[in-house]
């Protein structure tokens, strides 16, 4: 029986972080589950964020998945330790669940020279507050300046991602994150779907600011997880094997998937948690 890493997002983002941890370990099988039905998870307050989030998680775990990646930054400040706290060890007391913003503020802080931080960011994940309160725990001299951007998501998932409306909307979070302070050298994309929007972000930024992803210190960290937690990693199967998976449909979830991937994706569909997939 397979047993791949799985892999959730409340809808698409979680492909940037997925591509990167594939990238550095294609050996491994994985499963990825995007929620498109109930997308999306920013505006959403956080006990029907972790409802959600626990579905999915028992899903996966339902799926052969010994552990679960939260590669959505709203899902991770809102249900992660309650999961993790009070689930865990009935739903899957073997398993594990892991999210992307620990393994981020564990380095972020090393960015900056200045020591001050902008974190762009969801609504929800910004009034969680949870990067504020991580990265006080391994930078207590760093300042956070967090700033939401509600429309974000909206154009990456249309697709509106390269269009003059998203440059406007790009501006207008820029500038009310700078206005919070002049001294920021270092801005995290704390949103799986932002880096869509890199290209743009970059092109408003002073060359001076570093921008930083979550991918590749995601998958970095993963990396390490498996290095210091071998008897989990030897539970993972090792064929190369991508699945994806949405609660939405299937054809609209593949077709803006390709544009995270890459390259083609074929999803199927999940209709009911309990009744499994629909090919």
């Amino acid at each position: 029986m397979n047993h791949p890493i799985g892999v959730f997002d409340s809808g698409l983002g979680g492909l940037t972080v997925l591509k990167e941890i594939y990238a550095l370990m294609p050996q491994y099988d994985y499963l990825y589950l995007g929620d498109n039905a109930r997308a999306p998870y920013g505006t959403k307050d956080f006990e029907t964020v972790y409802q959600y989030t626990l579905e999915a998680v028992k899903w996966l775990f339902d799926q052969g998945c010994p552990l679960v990646i939260l590669a959505c930054n709203t899902a991770s400040a809102k249900a992660l330790r309650t999961i993790q706290q009070k689930d865990l060890s009935h739903i899957g007391p073997d398993k594990r669940v892991l999210g992307v913003i620990r393994p981020t503020t564990e380095v972020i802080g090393d960015y900056t020279d200045s020591n001050h931080i902008g974190i762009l960011a969801t609504q929800g994940t910004v009034d969680s507050m949870s990067y504020a309160i991580e990265l006080n725990k391994f930078f207590p001299e760093v300042h956070v300046h967090q700033q939401a951007c509600p429309t974000w998501v909206p154009l990456v998932e249309n697709g509106l991602h390269s269009t003059p409306q998203a440059d406007v909307e790009i501006e207008k979070c820029l500038r009310l994150l700078a206005e919070q302070s002049p001294t920021i050298d270092t801005i995290l994309l704390a949103c799986t779907h932002y880096p869509l929007l890199y290209d743009k972000i970059r092109s408003q930024l002073p060359s001076h600011i570093q921008l930083v992803t979550q991918g590749e210190i995601v998958a970095g960290s993963l990396e390490d997880y498996f290095i210091r937690h071998p008897e989990m990693e030897s539970r993972i199967s090792h064929s190369g094997q991508l699945k994806f998976y949405t609660t939405g449909d299937k054809d609209t979830f593949g077709q803006a998937a390709s544009r995270f991937w890459g390259s083609e994706v074929i999803a199927m569909r999940v209709e009911e948690w309990k009744s499994g997939i629909v090919e």
